[in-house]
This record gives structure tokens, sequence and C-alpha cells, in this order.
């Protein structure tokens, strides 16, 4: 493997890791936190992607807007939906079973494949980056790196940093981390947990959303893509820690080096490394890399 070939395949895994934190970190927030079994996770995934490609000429048409505020429309839209979602369906589910958790959320996947279906088909779609980053840059003298997937490793840094910042600096992300410690103490300090948590739902969706949308131009958009990510986010809470936003970061960055590596050095074996890896931190930590909060 040449240094050019290492250092694209370096960026590829920071950048495969950075995203996959996003998506991860919403289902960290929404289990970690509230207890719930999410696994319409992948469905937001998929539904941001989808917007991306559907909202691009609404927005250029009504708003004159372009990429940007075409992600802006999107995520307004996703926390709502996400505020709706937890209102409707996910605020009867904290004292439940899991067991009830899993049947309504796999039932939610069902429904949002077939409004996907309904609404925008079932082909396979493109969406364009912005054109100030289409192009790429020389890594060597004949290989290039996209540009566009350094603004997305760029983009995923800032969210990162934005979240420890409203976890640990702040009044929300304290009463956040209080609600999912001890959920009767904060409700006798005159905390609506309720709407706390609502507002956590409301961010996990739009965290998972946003994710779709940016990844969009790089992965194209079709049906069933939130699949195999809710499973890898699955692997991602496990591996962190269950609630915790720097063992999901942690886990993130690690499963994207083993998977990015893993597919040009074993190949044949790439499938099955990133579980291989949880089965060894769960050996040496059973509760994760990290403990909530």
């Amino acid at each position: 493997m040449t240094t050019a070939t290492f250092l694209i395949q370096y960026l590829n895994a920071l950048q495969y890791g950075l995203l996959l934190f996003l998506v991860a970190s919403g289902l960290t927030l929404i289990f970690g936190i509230m207890g719930v079994i999410n696994l319409a996770h992948g469905s937001f995934y998929m539904t941001g992607a989808y917007m991306a490609y559907a909202l691009a000429p609404w927005v250029e048409g009504h708003l004159g807007g372009g990429f940007f505020v075409t992600l802006a429309v999107g995520v307004i839209l996703a926390v709502a939906l996400g505020y709706v979602l937890e209102w409707a369906f996910f605020s009867y589910l904290h004292e439940r079973e899991h067991l009830q958790q899993v049947l309504m959320t796999y039932g939610l996947i069902l429904v949002f494949e077939e409004l996907r279906s309904l609404i925008v088909g079932d082909d396979v779609h493109g969406v364009k980056a912005p054109e100030w980053l289409a192009g790429s840059i020389p890594l060597g003298d004949v290989m290039t790196y996209p540009v566009y997937r350094l603004f997305m490793s760029g983009v995923c840094i800032v969210l990162a940093l934005a979240m420890y910042w409203l976890f640990r600096h702040t009044r929300l992300g304290m009463r956040i981390r209080a609600g999912s410690t001890n959920r009767e103490m904060v409700q006798n300090l005159g905390i609506d947990v309720s709407r706390l948590y609502r507002v956590v739902f409301a961010g996990g969706v739009a965290l998972a959303v946003f994710a779709g949308m940016l990844a969009a131009p790089v992965s194209s958009v079709y049906p069933g893509m939130g699949n195999q990510v809710l499973i890898v986010c699955f692997v991602v809470v496990v591996i962190g820690g269950i609630g915790s936003i720097r063992g999901a970061l942690l886990a993130s960055l690690l499963i994207g080096v083993v998977d990015t590596f893993g597919k040009v050095l074993l190949p044949q074996a790439a499938g099955v490394l990133v579980y291989v890896l949880m089965a060894l931190i769960l050996l040496w930590k059973p509760g994760g890399l990290f403990k909530a909060g």
C-alpha cells in the first residue's frame, strides 16, 4: 500500500466514522437516555436522504436556495417530525417492556418504507453536491480525493463539538443528563421530563435526518438504505456504552477504521470484522468503553 493509497483509505475511514457517529449519536440519545429501543432510527436516516433528493427542486423553485437551504429546511421538518412522533407514539413506550418497543418501532419501519414507495417510488436516485464542493484535491501524482467528503468530515466534527458543549455547558444538557440518571428526582424538582424527552427525541431524529441528507450526494438514495445503518448504529451504541456520546464517537471511529481497511486488506472477511471488534471489546469491557453521561 502506497502512502497516497493509505492516506485516501484513512480519510475514507475518518469520513465514514464521523458520519456514522452523527447517526449513532441520535440513537444513543434515544436508547441510552429515554430507554427506548428504536428500530425505526435507520428509517430516519433514509428519510433524510430522500429529503435531500425530493426537497431540492422545491427549495430552488420556491425559496431560491441551493443545497444548504435544503439542509436547513430538512432539519426543521425533521425536528417537527420527531416531536410529533414522540408525542403520538414514543411517549407511551417509556415504561413499556422492550418487546412492545420493538414491535411498535418495527411497525414504523414498515410505515416509512410504504410511504417512501408511494411518494417517491422505488428507483435509485442521485443528489448533486454543490458546485464549489464538487472538485477534488490531488494526493500524489495520479490520485485525488473529493472535496465534498472532506466537507462532510468537517461538518461532523463541528456538530460533535457542538454536542459536547450542549451536554457539558448548558442548562438543557444538565437536565438531559439528570433525567437519564434519575427521572423521578428530576420530576420532583419541577422539570417536565416528558417534554424534555420530547426534545431529546426530536434532536435524535434531526441528527439522523441531517446525516442522511449529508450522505446523499456520496451514497445515492435507494430503498432500504437505512437498514444496514441501523445495525451498525446499534453496534456503535453497544461498543461505546449505552448513553455515552463520547463512547459513540470513539466506537464510530474504530468501526470506520476496521471496516474501511478491512475491505482493502481482508475483503473476504470484511463483513464480520466489525462484529469481531465488538466481541473483543465486550470481552474486555462488558459495559462498553464509557459509562452513560
